[in-house]
């Protein structure tokens, strides 16, 4: 893996306006992504997580704090600024698989790319290779409806990496899944993670952070308490609500 750090946050806070009630989403959160990693992010509800996804991903900015992509300044970039950096350097993947229901899986992951004004045989090829990259080549030609859950999310993968993408982003990617079909995009992410894709992912399934991941974040009221590598994180994690919240979700329960 890179030793080149791609995404860098320094005391990057988040504050948002509730009538009149402050809510600080992060609180001085400090992170470095480096290129070709797989950080895992993990936490209770309203930890930040998802807070800090959408500064990553550029759909918001931060209150206060630095945030340089490839040695940019991100955080203080206008809303076109932040949607040609979206354009041009991010791929994301949602819980939801958000595809066209009337288009085929090939039309879905061409999509972006009609509103980028790509040429038609540019989006056949690139479409093609990408749906061949999370094994659904031979789908391509089938609707939303035709293909299972673990199917639709993959055209979702395949959709981002059609832009041909720096960073992958994946807001819990398989919560929308039946526990049979989460092998399919784990395998997906695996693969992504050996060609030197820099991703992160927020997720509750154990699998990602676990077998994917080069790092593992533990989130909770806005900061970052915890961080380790896969392995020391799920055996020896070390503080309390690390603790407390590892064995929730290991709960028969859960």
């Amino acid at each position: 893996m890179s030793a080149a750090t791609t995404i860098e946050l320094r005391e990057v806070t988040k504050t948002y306006r509730l009538g009149d009630v402050q809510v600080e989403a992060l609180k001085g959160v400090d992170l470095s992504i480096a290129t070709g990693e797989f950080l895992a992010v993990m936490g209770p509800s309203g930890s930040g997580k998802s807070t800090l996804m959408n500064i990553l991903g550029c759909l918001d900015r931060p209150t206060t704090g630095r945030y340089r992509l490839d040695g940019e300044e991100i955080g203080t970039l206008s809303r076109d600024g932040r949607a040609v950096i979206r354009r041009n350097k991010l791929g994301f993947v949602f819980q939801g698989f958000n595809l066209l229901p009337r288009l085929s899986a090939q039309e879905n992951v061409e999509l972006p790319m009609v509103y980028d004004s790509t040429p038609s045989s540019v989006r056949r090829e690139k479409a093609r290779k990408a749906l061949s990259s999370v094994g659904l080549a031979e789908r391509a030609h089938h609707l939303p409806s035709q293909l299972s859950g673990g199917q639709q999310q993959r055209v979702a993968i395949a959709r981002g990496l059609a832009m041909d993408p720096k960073i992958m982003l994946f807001d819990e990617p398989t919560s929308a899944l039946d526990p049979e079909m989460i092998g399919e995009v784990l395998q997906v992410m695996k693969d992504l993670a050996l060609s030197g894709m820099t991703m992160m992912v927020v997720t509750h399934e154990m699998g990602f952070a676990r077998e994917v991941s080069h790092r593992v974040i533990f989130m909770d009221h806005g900061t970052v308490l915890e961080e380790a590598p896969p392995e020391e994180f799920f055996l020896t994690p070390k503080h309390d609500r690390a603790k407390q919240f590892l064995k929730q979700i290991l709960s028969p329960m859960h």
